[in-house]
């Protein structure tokens, strides 16, 4: 029986090896390696011409590009709501004002540091009259110094962003008719704190008017 005990962990471990065997040598081809069953010789097989991966299917030219032919294109591919101006608003504030600033103008944290090139303005008059389907294009295949942005934001993001940004270049030359009696510009806010940097800035609740009083 000693014996016995202490052969049973030594025949154990021969079966886990032999387990792990089974598991990790298998029939199977290193990429690009050499096979003969196959009249190219090639293990890894070309794809069956005209299939598309999952996901990949672009039929939609102008959504995924800006253009139309090789030119960019002036106009939205879906009809944008106040849902898609807030998107564009969140994604134009991560990816875009880093260099453009919050307010388009180029005066952003990276070109204040030291960067050696101060992107443009949206609100010279070129950029005011690009199609949209320019600053889509832009974002998507990047621009002199400025990277493309197409595997960081989902084309309808892209194509969002551009909305706000039309929205930032309107706002430049919006009338109160246009803020719908709203006063232009906006009234700076108020803070009850200012923040640190560490903590969050407190605005001012907003005082109630004369009818909202009573």
């Amino acid at each position: 029986m000693p014996r016995l005990r202490k052969l049973a962990p030594l025949a154990l471990l021969i079966l886990c090896a032999g387990c792990r065997l089974d598991m990790h040598v298998q029939p199977r081809y290193n990429p690009l390696a050499k096979s003969d069953f196959f009249a190219d010789q090639r293990s890894a097989r070309p794809l069956v011409e005209g299939t598309v991966a999952r996901g990949e299917l672009h039929d939609d030219t102008y959504f995924y590009t800006g253009k139309l032919g090789n030119n960019p294109g002036d106009y939205m591919p879906f009809a944008v709501t106040k849902d898609d101006l807030e998107r564009g608003r969140s994604g134009f504030n991560i990816y875009c004002s880093p260099c453009h600033s919050r307010l388009g103008d180029g005066n952003g944290y990276i070109p204040t540091r030291g960067f050696s090139r101060k992107p443009p303005s949206f609100h010279i008059e070129r950029l005011e009259k690009a199609p949209v389907g320019y600053i889509f294009n832009v974002m998507t295949e990047g621009f002199g110094i400025m990277p493309d942005y197409a595997s960081q934001i989902p084309p309808r993001d892209r194509w969002c962003i551009v909305a706000y940004i039309r929205a930032l270049q309107l706002s430049q030359h919006a009338t109160v008719a246009d803020a719908a009696g709203h006063p232009i510009p906006s009234p700076a806010p108020e803070f009850l704190t200012p923040g640190t940097g560490a903590t969050l800035p407190r605005l001012k609740p907003p005082t109630a008017g004369p009818e909202e009083s009573k």
